[in-house]
């Protein structure tokens, strides 16, 4: 589409350019003027590391404050499409429901219309200009430094500038142009004018990509009379619908919560668009009312236009607002998730890829996917399913119906559950563009880490399935008994981790927990090396037999070690502040050692078995 409009645009505007001078000047304001909004864009992106997520996160706990934040934001920034892109990649990292994220999008409408007020309410009273060049030098000064927040500074400074100096050519170029044509000439009324001009201001928002430029195009065109206040009032409803194509091509890189955001953005401003349009006369007897109240000029249609603008949007939030949980269930029938592929990546999106914290986010939940098909991989090696972890009896059982040793193909399990996702998770890092500094890039090391010990699980559990096959066959009881116990260890270890997950997600502080976890790891290794030794002494089982066993024993410490650490960065991840207190008291690995060589001082001399 994009090449489409390059191909037919440059013919056009070279036409345009040969044919008048001002019509260069509108089309240069309106380029300074994107510009602007890209510098705008780019300043407000270095404060994304972690600032305004964070900001996002605590705001849209609630419908209200979700819309509110949406308002504000969008005041600020000056602009939706950001507001619309940054709420898109939330969604789809998980960090934002679709409800809070629809109340964030019809914020961002209402709070796109301050842009018009600013504009038609001090834009077009001053010179624009005598304030846009010091903002150019000093926010190119900025721009220079090496610090990213006061780079980013500079671009918000640069971008205001521009904005400035794009409003000013286009103000200018429309003065001019009256001289010699008067386009109002071509103004059309009635139904047929409100909805071919529509129409234009829907085309002129695509095009631009900026609801923004099109509005300051709206109201420099309508100052200098180029064209009617009712063809002014059309173009408005068609920008305010064009601007969701922005928000479903950022949709087209997300998954299935993404594509419902933007869907419900183009649902809200197509059903205001068409009320707008239905009820035109009302909205201009309610502005005219709004105007008289104000004490703004009844010729005054720039200001009214965004008292317009404002009124259609809010009427909009008014009318479907109430129902956004019930808009969420329409959404989530409509439109369904592809099917799960298990053995492809679910969360590595381009959207999520944005923004530091969304990148990070969708790393982790990556990571889990890959834990969950390790785990699948673990207990298939032991013939054992999730279920059979509910009940120690029912987990003994399974093992000992399993002691012929079934195979199962560890390498193949690798192949099609691990080695895809990790490799792509793996790559997906490496895009990550953030500093080194960022807190997020920490982040992104641990998770890299915890993906390497739920590949060393699997490993560890390779060498260890070799010996399970093998005794599980043998003629001694002893044998059999003691490999049991080492996969019934595993699988123990396995649902305590998920037990400990279960209390994370129920907002618990469970993390001493994860201290007791590793002190039993090391004391359940300390007693299967004293179990062994104790059989070789009563000669019940071979010298050969207890090498072999002290080996996988090795192997199960190992496999429990990697899980336990894995589960850390996983599943401890989403409030650091509530687990503070905890993190003071979690013992690292020596002092677990230490503890357990005190309770048992035969624990050194055993150590050395491993």
């Amino acid at each position: 589409m994009q090449n489409i409009l390059l191909i037919l645009g440059v013919p056009f505007l070279i036409y345009g350019f040969w044919l008048s001078n001002d019509f260069t000047g509108i089309a240069a304001g309106i380029s300074i003027f994107l510009f602007g909004m890209l510098a705008l864009e780019q300043g407000f992106n270095a404060f994304t590391g972690g600032t305004l997520e964070r900001i996002l996160r605590k705001t849209t706990r609630t419908n209200w404050r979700s819309l509110w934040f949406g308002i504000l934001a969008t005041s600020l920034m000056q602009s939706s499409s950001l507001v619309s892109i940054i709420t898109i990649s939330f969604i789809s990292a998980g960090l934002l429901e679709l409800a809070a994220g629809i109340g964030v999008i019809f914020g961002a409408n209402l709070g796109t219309s301050t842009g018009a007020w600013l504009i038609a309410g001090f834009g077009l009273k001053v010179n624009l200009s005598e304030y846009a060049l010091p903002l150019l030098v000093f926010g190119i000064l900025f721009i220079f430094q090496g610090n990213k927040k006061i780079k980013g500074l500079g671009y918000i400074l640069a971008g205001l500038g521009f904005l400035f100096l794009g409003i000013h050519y286009m103000k200018e170029s429309f003065e001019a142009i009256k001289e010699t044509l008067d386009l109002v000439e071509y103004a059309i009324t009635g139904i047929r004018g409100l909805l071919i001009y529509t129409l234009m201001g829907f085309a002129a928002t695509i095009i631009m990509q900026s609801s923004h430029a099109t509005m300051v195009l709206i109201i420099t065109a309508l100052a200098a009379h180029q064209i009617t206040y009712e063809n002014a009032l059309a173009l408005a409803i068609g920008s305010n619908v064009g601007t969701t194509i922005t928000a479903i091509l950022g949709s087209l890189g997300a998954n299935v919560e993404g594509k419902r955001l933007a869907a419900a953005h183009f649902l809200f401003n197509m059903v205001t668009g068409v009320l707008a349009l239905v009820l035109i006369q009302y909205f201009e007897a309610c502005v005219d009312w709004v105007a008289q109240i104000l004490t703004i000029a009844a010729d005054n249609y720039t200001v009214k236009l965004a008292i317009f603008h404002s009124l259609f949007n809010l009427f909009g939030i008014i009318l479907l607002f109430p129902f956004i949980d019930q808009l969420v269930k329409v959404l989530e029938k409509i439109i369904k998730p592809a099917k799960s592929n298990i053995f492809k990546p679910k969360y590595l999106t381009d959207s999520a890829a944005g923004f530091p914290e969304t990148f990070v986010e969708s790393v982790r939940l990556e990571t889990i996917h890959l834990y969950e098909n390790a785990i699948h991989i673990v207990l298939k090696t032991f013939g054992l399913h999730r279920r059979d972890l509910l009940d120690n009896d029912m987990l003994w059982a399974a093992l000992q119906k399993d002691s012929t040793g079934t195979y199962y193909d560890i390498d193949a399990g690798y192949e099609k559950r691990i080695k895809g996702i990790f490799s792509a998770i793996i790559e997906f890092i490496s895009q990550a563009t953030f500093s080194r500094e960022m807190e997020q890039s920490s982040k992104l090391y641990w998770l890299r880490n915890s993906g390497r010990h739920i590949v060393e699980a699997i490993k560890d559990t390779k060498h260890l399935q070799k010996n399970w096959i093998r005794y599980g066959r043998s003629q001694s009881a002893e044998a059999r008994d003691e490999y049991q116990k080492i996969a019934f260890q595993i699988a123990l270890m396995i649902r305590e981790i998920e037990q400990f997950r279960q209390k994370i997600a129920q907002n618990e502080l469970p993390l001493l927990s994860l201290d007791s976890l590793k002190s039993k790891i090391e004391e359940d290794d300390l007693q299967v090396t004293r179990q062994i030794e104790k059989l070789i002494r009563e000669k019940k089982i071979t010298p050969q037999t207890g090498s072999s066993l002290i080996n996988d024993s090795a192997y199960m410490y190992s496999i429990k070690s990697n899980l336990v650490k894995a589960a850390e960065t996983l599943f401890l991840h989403k409030s650091p502040q509530m687990f503070r207190p905890e993190l003071k008291l979690a013992l690292n690995d020596s002092e677990i050692k230490q503890v357990i060589e005190k309770i048992n001082p035969a624990y050194e001399q055993n150590s050395d078995l491993n």
